[in-house]
């Protein structure tokens, strides 16, 4: 956490939250925790890593950033 004011700090998993909520679980009922605890898996993993595009990341999602970063930084180390 940053100084006292500072409210991007909680940002990033507020908005995280409010999608997971909207998008997957607003009305469902889980009969169980373990239920649950897949569907956040599922949503983490499969939809919001994989597919979803981000705006931040000018509208790529965080898997394909990171595989363009990483790639970048090996072209970079060669070059050096």
């Amino acid at each position: 956490m940053s100084r006292r004011g500072n409210c991007w700090d909680n940002a990033p998993t507020e908005r995280w939250f409010n999608s997971f909520k909207h998008e997957r679980v607003f009305g469902e009922r889980f009969p169980t925790r373990e239920a649950m605890r897949a569907t956040a898996f599922e949503y983490t993993e499969v939809s919001y890593n994989r597919k979803r595009l981000h705006l931040t990341l000018c509208y790529r999602s965080p898997v394909e950033f990171m595989q363009q970063w990483e790639a970048k930084q090996r072209r970079d180390q060669m070059v050096a």
